[in-house]
């Protein structure tokens, strides 16, 4: 697959289109909107594989960084500065925006073309839809980023970001939305995708389909604290699906040729993948932490994942090789939804509701598929209705580590940040709430749109390597 991108970034969302009158030319039947919405896919793969999907990880407390040198040290560090063009600061915010501006093409042209060309509206129609959950992503992790938790405040209408339904023109200075916003946004695109989306369960899990959808809102609902509907959601999208179990999950890890419980993975195929590298099992640039690697019971079958002999390395970006053709050596491919998450938001959404007899099936077949069915009936049988909810928590951290969750948890949590004594970070502990558990604001955008409000803290000067909410102890 080739990238097709139909909008340039020219100081961050002051943007030049380049080609205007091409654009509504290429898009004008179906075939176009194939090819459109594969440079859509692409577009926010390279969000996805690379520093949104590390953040969380690194910013959070389960993992160990080369300190010193490599991407992500900034981040590791609680040190991230606003005129960070090239890092996570300015990549995050400029390679989102432009998978929204890929996504909003498709929407504004899908419609003419569906009208149109009515023998094919079926298939544009699925383009459409597919493109309506891209968007919903685009804000939602957007939002997660550069903002506080939805819960940060009780009327969630503290500073999200912009909400684009459509490219804003280069005169077109957009402003934050609460985070409110933001969330009703992104529940009206997935209410959109499901309006147009049949397929119950993924037949192509490299692509969007209603069961991904459902997946979204159950993500997106968890984060809000709407426990009924986060539950209702994780069950729509489980189904009568199971967990891969023993070979078989690792294997989905190993073989980027196997769906396994993947619901919605994202292609690498034409990619060179910068997870991959980061996570390299020889050199690696982050590597589990005894805070993680601690939480594991011995025989936990995820622990194979997590240790290359005696060294801690994470191995779910380490595929076989030998599985994939010549040129893809370098090639990952992120998970977006996988069915464990969906049992772990099932679980967690009941016991917030006080429905532990839900609850206890689905944490069950998460501790169960990974130490075997004798010491998941001792787990569970020692775990009182009154602790469940810190045993959900705790199987979260052990389930999705490394996958782009850790940190997110923590805040919607409204947990402090407490890491090893032996971290090489010089953050040992934030408490919670900080101004520094957001990114702060690109330094570019807010130089080429006055309407741009800043994050407070995290945007203003500082000497590097302080960090006021840090602790040693």
């Amino acid at each position: 697959m080739s990238v097709l991108l139909f909008t340039s970034c020219s100081d961050f969302l002051e943007v030049e289109l380049k080609g205007r009158a091409t654009i509504p030319s290429f898009l004008r039947d179906p075939s176009g909107l194939r090819a459109g919405l594969v440079g859509a896919y692409n577009a926010v793969y390279d969000y996805y594989d690379a520093e949104f999907t590390k953040y969380p990880d690194v910013a959070g407390n389960m993992c160990l960084m080369n300190a010193t040198t490599g991407s992500m040290v900034d981040q590791y560090n609680f040190t991230s500065a606003a005129d960070q063009e090239t890092g996570a600061v300015g990549h995050i915010w400029v390679n989102i925006y432009a998978a929204q501006a890929n996504v909003n093409n498709i929407i504004q042209y899908a419609p003419d073309v569906i009208e149109l060309d009515p023998p094919t509206a079926s298939k544009s129609r699925r383009y459409l839809g597919e493109a309506y959950l891209l968007r919903a992503m685009c804000h939602f992790d957007q939002v997660r980023c550069y903002a506080q938790p939805y819960n940060y405040t009780a009327s969630h209408n503290h500073l999200g970001v912009p909400v684009l339904w459509k490219t804003p023109g280069a005169d077109e200075n957009v402003k934050r939305k609460s985070v409110r916003e933001v969330y009703e946004a992104v529940l009206q695109d997935l209410g959109n995708a499901a309006g147009i989306l049949t397929d119950d369960v993924a037949q192509d899990y490299h692509y969007a389909s209603l069961q991904a959808v459902n997946c979204m809102y159950a993500r997106v609902y968890l984060y809000m604290e709407e426990w009924q509907k986060a539950l209702a959601y994780a069950k729509k999208a489980i189904g009568t699906q199971q967990l891969s179990q023993g070979s078989d999950y690792l294997k989905m890890f190993r073989d980027l040729n196997y769906q396994g419980e993947a619901i919605f993975r994202l292609s690498g195929i034409d990619m060179n993948g910068s997870l991959k590298s980061f996570y390299d099992a020889v050199s690696p640039s982050c590597m589990p932490a005894d805070t993680l690697l601690t939480l594991f019971d011995a025989g936990d079958l995820r622990l194979q994942l997590l240790r290359q002999g005696n060294a801690s390395r994470c191995l779910k970006y380490d595929n076989d090789i030998s599985l994939l053709a010549s040129d893809q050596a370098r090639r990952d491919d992120p998970f977006v939804f996988r069915l464990s998450e969906m049992f772990l938001t099932a679980a967690e959404a009941a016991c917030n509701l006080s429905d532990y007899t839900t609850a206890r099936p689905y944490l069950r077949a998460i501790v169960e598929r990974a130490v075997g069915a004798d010491k998941a009936t001792a787990v569970m049988d020692a775990t009182p209705d009154a602790q469940l909810l810190d045993l959900v928590r705790r199987e979260r951290v052990k389930e999705l580590c490394f996958e782009g969750h850790n940190f997110f948890d923590l805040t919607r949590w409204k947990q402090d940040l407490v890491r090893e004594k032996s971290t090489t970070s010089i953050v040992k502990r934030i408490d919670y709430p900080s101004d520094y558990f957001v990114l702060p604001i690109p330094q570019r955008e807010l130089d080429a749109n006055l309407n741009m409000q800043p994050n407070p803290t995290v945007n203003q000067p500082r000497t590097s390597g302080t960090t006021e909410e840090s602790s040693d102890e």
